[in-house]
């Protein structure tokens, strides 16, 4: 039988989800159930056959998931009708935070999940979420193969300095430190380089991570050297409704002169702020561009903002700049957001093809521009599958045997 991979993406009321062949890793399907818990909005979407990002034969269901132990079901029965003839080889899981002990993928058993659960303090919002689709497969599933594929993993190549705030030295060692985010988008972007520009793989890149979740990353030789996100995926650049980087004496006063509680002020920064926050609009870049209201405008640019200092910051982390790569749905899709943060950063050498860009082209840079700029779309769940693959083929070969 065909041997294939499921990979898995668990938040807080969503399930994401990609199949691949083994060992092409051919990507079969893609699908998510949303609106988990909310019965009346939760929704089965799948797509097939997906290569270079276009889509084929996309379908969008309808059902009642309350919780994610029903989601799954529905993905795994799913994926008994729709694939005959395939084996489930094994569960590959994106885990935001590895903490200091897990720099690399590894075999989920009983005592990497108990480590993993210590960490849940720090990505609260995350390694639940994450953690439950695995503890819900081992109970329905227990032979089945998972894997934990970590967020924070990509950054450990970055400096001590790097990753040290200046605080008591003994909070470092309590693992207050600057972990880094988005590790497996930038790992998948970093792999694949090479193929767009040498230069780009060897030199000093800065990957701009722009989403709902937004971060940047400075590598060098295609290895992290610095990042924005830091202790929390909360820190850096404003994001759809996150804050990211403020002076901590803000929290202090909401404390003491508002009043609020430590829920508020984390539904608040979480939730409440970033694009949201700035607009009283919204915090999908999509319906800001498309909107009149001067409050959205005024929110684009503080992003943009925001970004163009940030860049500044990166470059001087790596000494310089030889390429930048947009990335993530606004990196690939907002042209005009590309275009605002390429003008801005022109004092680097940088020098855009305005057509190119409009055009979402893979090069937006001009030929005689200093510093490249591209265009990559990422993708984690492939990443995540080579680890998967990578970690259970000999397993996979001596039970077939």
């Amino acid at each position: 039988m065909q041997p294939i991979l499921l990979i898995i993406n668990s938040g807080s009321s969503s399930i994401k989800f990609a199949v691949f062949s083994a060992p092409q890793l051919d990507c079969l399907y893609r699908g998510q159930i949303q609106g988990i818990g909310a019965t009346n909005h939760c929704f089965f979407t799948t797509q097939n056959q997906i290569e270079e990002g276009q889509q084929q034969n996309h379908s969008k269901l309808k059902i009642i998931a309350d919780n994610h132990q029903q989601a799954l079901h529905i993905i795994l029965q799913w994926l008994t009708e729709h694939l005959d003839g395939f084996h489930l080889q094994a569960v590959g899981h994106r885990i935001v935070h590895g903490g200091n002990q897990f720099t690399q993928p590894v075999v989920i058993d009983h005592t990497v999940y108990q480590q993993l659960e210590k960490l849940i303090p720090l990505a609260p919002l995350h390694q639940p979420h994450n953690l439950s689709a695995v503890n819900i497969l081992q109970h329905s599933h227990p032979s089945l193969i998972q894997v934990a594929c970590f967020d924070t993993a990509f950054h450990h190549t970055q400096p001590q300095t790097a990753q040290t705030f200046a605080l008591p030295k003994q909070l470092f060692t309590d693992g207050v430190r600057s972990y880094g985010f988005h590790g497996l988008s930038y790992e998948y972007i970093a792999s694949v380089l090479s193929g767009y520009s040498e230069k780009a793989a060897t030199g000093r890149t800065i990957i701009a991570h722009l989403g709902q979740g937004a971060s940047l990353c400075a590598m060098q030789n295609s290895k992290s050297m610095a990042t924005t996100m830091t202790f929390t995926p909360l820190d850096g650049i404003p994001m759809g409704t996150r804050c990211g980087s403020i002076d901590p004496a803000i929290v202090l006063y909401l404390l003491r002169e508002k009043q609020l509680s430590v829920e508020e002020i984390s539904a608040l920064l979480h939730f409440k702020s970033g694009l949201f926050g700035l607009s009283g609009i919204s915090g999908d870049m999509r319906v800001l561009l498309n909107s009149q209201h001067p409050d959205a405008q005024y929110a684009i640019d503080v992003f943009v903002y925001r970004i163009i200092c940030k860049i500044g910051a990166m470059t001087a982390a790596i000494q310089g700049l030889d390429s930048l790569i947009f990335t993530a749905g606004i990196g690939e899709h907002a042209y005009s957001i590309r275009e605002k943060i390429c003008q801005e950063i022109a004092w680097l050498g940088l020098e855009i093809d305005y057509e190119a860009n409009r055009q979402n082209a893979k090069k937006i840079s001009t030929q005689q521009s200093p510093v490249s700029v591209w265009v990559i779309p990422t993708n984690e769940e492939k990443i995540i599958a080579t680890h998967t693959y990578s970690l259970t083929k000999g397993d996979y070969h001596e039970r077939s045997n």
